[in-house]
């Protein structure tokens, strides 16, 4: 008897484990039933790496990735070959999104031209300069004086990036020139305070 009692015994707990078993499957598949479905992706392109800005884009510059609808942010760029060519209005971190606001296209570049981000002193200036207007870039010290050096004359401007709230040191705009040129204009943006004449385009 004390056989068929531990059979009787072990019949029970299996029962009892099958139950369970059977009982928590059902609250899963009630739970995966209830569960709101997966927000679909949106591919867009980021950056596969660092971007530095006056650059034209290459297709390795460029990844394809999946983010959730509520992730991607308005102007995300989606076209591979369309936004290849196009410059970097500033610097762009590996992973993030583009979109049509931090680039811009290539039109007003001729030969080995670069774009260049130069921040001017007076965010004023930005109200004056718009795309395709030229400027001369003039630098004067920053502990003051009445003359003020010529930098660079003639330069294309391809953009104005909006200000946003900060606006402390001043405007930035994007010029193109020639590379000489741009390695003048770095180094006037550190020794002296920067400024534009708007000239006729």
């Amino acid at each position: 008897m004390t056989g068929l009692e531990d059979l009787r015994r072990a019949l029970a707990r299996h029962r009892v484990l099958l139950a369970s078993g059977l009982a928590a499957a059902a609250v899963a598949a009630a739970l995966s039933a209830l569960a709101p479905p997966a927000e679909p992706g949106v591919e867009v392109l980021t950056a596969a790496h660092d971007l530095v800005a006056g650059v034209p884009l290459d297709r390795d510059d460029l990844v394809t990735t999946s983010l959730p609808a509520g992730l991607v942010p308005n102007g995300a760029l989606v076209d591979a070959a369309a936004t290849v060519g196009r410059l970097v209005v500033g610097p762009v971190r590996r992973g993030e999104p583009l979109t049509d606001v931090r680039l811009l296209g290539a039109s007003l570049l001729v030969g080995d031209d670069v774009a260049v981000p130069v921040r001017v002193t007076e965010p004023a200036t930005a109200a004056l300069v718009g795309a395709g207007d030229r400027v001369d870039v003039l630098a004067a010290s920053p502990e003051g004086g009445t003359v003020a050096s010529v930098v660079a004359t003639g330069l294309a401007v391809l953009s104005v990036p909006a200000l946003g709230d900060d606006v402390g040191e001043g405007a930035l705009l994007v010029l193109a020139t020639d590379r000489p040129t741009a390695a003048r204009l770095a180094a006037a943006a550190v020794t002296g305070r920067l400024s534009v004449v708007v000239g006729a385009p």
